[in-house]
């Protein structure tokens, strides 16, 4: 391929990455050497301009797809998660967890915290972050999907659904601790944890450290499997800070006991 005043290395590597995102081989292998063979090589720029504006594109629908389907409170996000109420080291670690490169590894993400101190915001924030790098997550209440699967299980499509929660790069079960199970819901749960060992990545929040997990397992050894899975590949976060709303019961019983207490989501005038 001759040298000319529209081709680079970079650019003609840029358009075969796009038309092979977008599932096109022959014309990601063909298209560059073709437009430079015939003289058409200026047009190259240009043309790798309108495929970058279709990824983008395309993204934006992917993305807005994801949302829709992962279920994700729509305000619980990075932006209006108070991070200044939680240790540095904390916040920049679940920033961290947000980037996603422990999905291609399949593991495991656990928040653990007393109730009210911002678990399902941290682990809504990082569902959201993901999402919008077109990640795909579905984001449940624990005991609401533990009756999916029960269900599933007495219809006889438990394989079915235990397949379409595999499409989910991320599953995030919240308030796992809250969830007192029978033997079969415990059964279910188990058989979706170790469907997923080592291949698909959860995000769990529990107010019940480990050593209370015998709540949710019922017996000794299904408590000591299913931690054994969990644990084997992953990343434990502990919240310890005031719980939210109970700091937020306070301001308001604060204000209303004293109405000139000033408020403190607004600036006060300087005197």
């Amino acid at each position: 391929m001759n040298a000319a005043a529209g081709y680079t290395p970079e650019l003609a590597s840029r358009i075969g990455a796009l038309l092979m995102a977008f599932k096109l081989p022959t014309a990601a292998e063909q298209l560059v050497r073709r437009f430079a063979d015939s003289g058409f090589d200026q047009a190259l720029p240009v043309l790798c301009e309108v495929l970058e504006l279709e990824g983008q594109d395309r993204l934006e629908r992917r993305v807005d797809r994801l949302r829709r389907a992962s279920r994700l409170p729509p305000g619980k996000t990075l932006a209006t998660f108070e991070q200044q109420r939680l240790p540095r080291p904390l916040t920049v670690k679940i920033r961290e967890i947000a980037g996603g490169d422990f999905l291609d590894r399949g593991d495991n993400v656990l928040i653990f915290g007393l109730p009210g101190v911002g678990k399902t915001h941290a682990a809504c924030a990082i569902g959201h972050t993901l999402v919008q790098a077109g990640r795909s997550v579905l984001f449940t209440a624990t005991y609401r999907l533990v009756q999916d699967l029960l269900a599933s299980r007495r219809d006889l499509t438990l394989s079915r659904t235990l397949r379409s929660l595999d499409a989910y790069d991320l599953l995030i079960l919240d308030d796992i601790g809250y969830v007192q199970q029978t033997v079969e819901e415990a059964e279910v749960l188990f058989t979706l944890m170790a469907e997923r060992y080592e291949r698909r990545s959860m995000l769990i929040t529990s107010n019940l450290v480990f050593s209370q997990w015998d709540r949710i397992f019922k017996n000794p050894m299904a408590t000591a499997a299913a931690i054994d899975r969990l644990v084997h590949h992953s990343t434990i976060l502990e919240i310890d800070a005031p719980s939210f709303r109970t700091e937020d019961a306070k301001k308001k019983n604060k204000r209303a006991e004293d109405p000139k207490t000033p408020d403190d989501n607004y600036p006060q005038p300087t005197i």
